[in-house]
């Protein structure tokens, strides 16, 4: 019988001291520091928002728009390395990690408290500084544009809108429609807590210039076709004090090459001033002493624009001239 006990005591020791141990090895790993900052890092790299902002914790009030903290949002991280642990007087801890955000390598540093004990043996962490950093998208001419791939509209066009995002996470911004394109914008958020500036700036895409540029070319062929000196409604027309005596004939020698800029208003296009020359010839009778002569020459003029959209493949030209 005393054998016995002292087996089962010597096998309950055993056991304690491999429990012990499986705590001790749990807590420099798992639920050390670092690995508490590895879970979050890993729910990024799995694209588990809802797990990424639990880890996370609360949020406060105010801050920016949600709509980036999203799983379709979330950008690619891999290659999540820890590079150091260091334990501060204060008993908070700093965590560096280095990882691969959408090919581009990045490091970030994160502070992390001691909250308590899981079951009362694992050590639990919180975020000293929340991990999540603020995007200020400025979106330039227009109002919608991705994320991503997430499809936004920005509450203030060609001002600052803060979107809160996961740091570390890479997040390209871009916008391509009928008549509009801008170039992506690249932005990674590596620091938590930090605001980065960004500008997305979306300018006319080829068929935009293509499609406005034929109805300026037809509109001034319209203008041609009025056998009078000053075309009603056109740009362009020639004064003369004698007296005609043939049908004015026009042709538009030289078509204005248009450019298409953004305006100062929201959704406002602009044809800044541009310069054409049409052709005019006309026979002239002199007031003075019935001679005819033959008036054969360039015009110049000169057509400016604002452009809006009417519907998404429709547009209106409004002259400024």
């Amino acid at each position: 019988m005393r054998r016995e006990i002292i087996t089962w005591s010597l096998v309950g020791a055993a056991l304690l001291s491999g429990f012990g141990i499986t705590v001790a090895i749990l807590n420099s790993t798992l639920y050390s520091a670092g690995g508490f900052v590895h879970s979050y890092l890993d729910s990024l790299a799995r694209h588990d928002a809802d797990g990424a902002l639990e880890l996370s914790g609360p949020s406060a009030a105010g801050g920016g728009s949600t709509e980036l903290l999203v799983t379709d949002a979330m950008g690619e991280l891999s290659d999540i390395q820890q590079v150091s642990d260091v334990a501060n007087e204060d008993g908070t801890h700093t965590v560096t990690y280095t990882y691969v955000a959408a090919g581009k390598p990045g490091r970030t540093t994160f502070e992390v408290e001691h909250t308590g004990a899981k079951f009362g043996i694992f050590t639990t962490w919180s975020f000293v500084t929340r991990p999540l950093g603020v995007i200020y998208m400025t979106v330039l001419h227009t109002d919608d544009f991705t994320a991503n791939g997430v499809a936004l509209v920005t509450p203030a066009q060609n001002d600052p809108a803060p979107y809160l995002v996961f740091t570390p996470g890479n997040y390209e911004f871009t916008h391509d429609s009928t008549f509009l394109e801008a170039k992506p914008v690249d932005v990674l958020a590596d620091e938590p807590g930090a605001g980065v500036p960004a500008a997305l700036s979306a300018t006319a895409n080829a068929r935009f210039i293509r499609d406005v540029q034929k109805e300026i070319d037809d509109y001034l062929d319209a203008c041609a076709e009025q056998e009078v000196l000053q075309p009603t409604g056109c740009p362009f027309g020639q004064l003369i004090s004698n007296r005609i005596a043939s049908t004015p004939a026009w042709n538009i020698a030289e078509y204005p090459v248009i450019a298409i800029k953004g305006g100062d208003k929201a959704n406002e296009w602009v044809v800044p001033p541009t310069a054409g020359a049409a052709h005019l010839t006309v026979d002239v009778r002199s007031l003075f002493d019935g001679s005819v002569t033959t008036f054969d020459e360039d015009v110049p003029f000169g057509v400016s624009y604002i452009i809006t959209f009417v519907a998404e493949d429709e547009l209106l030209l409004t002259a400024q001239y």
